[in-house]
């Protein structure tokens, strides 16, 4: 056996289980092999807002810690490059939608590169898959369940008995509803497009007509592309449970006749101040706002601070505790880094246990919440080891690897100091006792202003001082 099987955390029940929206059970990830997950992504006509951050950091940390558990992960993440939304945005700018799409295809990867988020194994994009998008509406055609029309090609919900099923909407309710967009080129109201039939550009060739395909098919034709007919986890908003996936589910299982995916993950909704995000309000936060204001480990704090299936509330005085929170992972940082006592207080255990905790809470529904209360059981503990003068070199290496593995798996980084940087600092302060032990108060003054400048704050121990650097966050200075 692996002497790293054997460590008590890897004893734990080697499962994970998630509640599916689909059969409101909690079903097992199968683990035992590859892990393929398809996250709906962006349509590409705007910025990308808090609300898409939550959606996407919360599937990067359960990435992240399958992939920590030496799982391998096939992580698909798409773009709608081709949308009414995009092309009316091209129309009032005077542009492409092909330039609009990549101009905010561009501002996505910044964004989301600088929240801390791996990208994903593939992104593909609806304009590239064309040709798939058509064969799979073939399919469907040929099986009688899509039927083509004056208007383009329409799925016919009438002839897939388990539509409703992910939404838990009856047919015969939704039939009745005023929402239903009117179309008498439609067999059904509640009949979806699969091809719009169109001379508005951008447009593709088709054995219909020329025209671009509906926003539902494309997730279909991408996902079954790269995953297979049967994949493990479908994620998204669960704005997206209705009708999306549940017109996803109608004409994948209407096309394969299996299965479409194991497991149905949507995460709730971020309101701002109690109310929906919405532009006529003007509430919309922005990636590069947040970003800008509060960095990436604060935003990730907030996101992971509710369970990921309930809507979360985002709010100033939220992200300011979630501040403070932060301040104190960077002191046990620092306290690890700076620990030189040669005897300390016995760890092992309790880092044990913290980190079963830690995996414990996201083996059960993924529960962020209760995983960020071991990881900070831990912060709070050496924190109290440090002020007591004991934490030794032997149980901060403990504490070190269980924090590290935290930290990687919930996306939160500490900003490196280089060894010049380093060296620079620890001058400074040795400048700085000198100037106070010969009373040159003044020059000792200037030496803490020049390290505050730098972000660098001093910690004051019975035996020793100890410096941090406190990572720059522009909100905290404007409050």
């Amino acid at each position: 056996m692996n002497i790293k099987d054997c460590h008590p955390r890897n004893q734990i029940e080697k499962k994970m289980k998630i509640l599916d929206t689909l059969s409101k059970i909690e079903q097992e990830v199968d683990i035992s092999k590859k892990v393929k997950i398809y996250l709906c992504g962006v349509t590409v006509y705007d910025e990308s807002h808090i609300g898409h951050a939550r959606t996407i950091i919360v599937f990067d940390v359960l990435r992240k810690y399958l992939e920590n558990k030496g799982i391998e992960i096939e992580f698909i993440q798409n773009f709608t490059d081709v949308d009414d939304k995009i092309i009316n945005r091209a129309n009032t700018e005077n542009k492409t939608a092909e330039e609009i799409s990549t101009k905010y295809i561009e501002n996505y990867f910044k964004d989301f590169d600088g929240l801390n988020v791996k990208r994903a194994t593939n992104y593909p994009k609806a304009t590239e898959h064309i040709e798939d998008i058509i064969k799979f509406i073939e399919k469907l055609i040929v099986k009688d369940v899509a039927y083509a029309s004056k208007n383009g090609v329409y799925f016919s919900v009438s002839k897939f008995s388990g539509y409703g099923k992910l939404s838990k909407k009856k047919i015969d309710e939704l039939q009745s509803g005023s929402r239903i967009e009117i179309d008498e080129q439609k067999k059904d109201p509640l009949d979806f497009a699969v091809w719009k039939l169109s001379d508005v550009e951008p447009t593709w060739e088709s054995p219909w007509g020329n025209g671009r395909p509906g926003w539902h098919i494309e997730c279909s034709a991408m996902s079954i592309k790269y995953l297979g007919e049967n994949f493990d986890i479908h994620g998204g908003g669960r704005d997206l449970i209705f009708p999306h996936h549940e017109n996803e589910i109608a004409q994948s299982e209407s096309c394969t006749g299996v299965q479409f995916a194991k497991i149905w993950m949507h995460v709730g909704m971020v309101t701002i101040d109690g109310e929906k995000m919405s532009k006529s309000i003007g509430n919309v936060k922005s990636i590069k706002h947040v970003l800008e204001n509060w960095g990436p480990n604060i935003i990730r704090l907030f996101c992971l601070s509710g369970h990921y299936s309930k809507p979360i509330d985002y709010s100033e005085e939220l992200l300011k505790e979630n501040l403070t929170k932060w301040r104190q992972v960077e002191t046990c940082h620092y306290e690890l880094i700076h620990a030189n006592n040669e005897i300390g207080e016995e760890i092992n255990e309790f880092v044990t246990k913290t980190g079963v905790e830690f995996d414990t809470a996201l083996n059960n529904d993924f529960n962020t919440h209760l995983a960020l209360s071991a990881f900070f059981q831990l912060v709070k503990e050496t924190n109290r080891l440090a002020a007591e003068e004991k934490l030794g070199m032997s149980n901060s290496k403990v504490i070190k690897d269980e924090l590290k593995r935290m930290l990687e798996i919930l996306g939160l980084k500490i900003p490196e100091i280089t060894d010049n940087q380093k060296g620079e600092i620890d001058k400074l302060i040795i400048d700085r006792e000198k100037a106070r032990n010969e009373k040159q108060f003044e020059d000792a003054d200037k030496i803490r202003d020049k390290l505050n400048e730098m972000h660098i704050e001093l910690i004051d121990h019975k035996e020793k001082t100890i410096w941090m650097r406190k990572e720059n966050i522009r909100a905290e200075k404007e409050n």
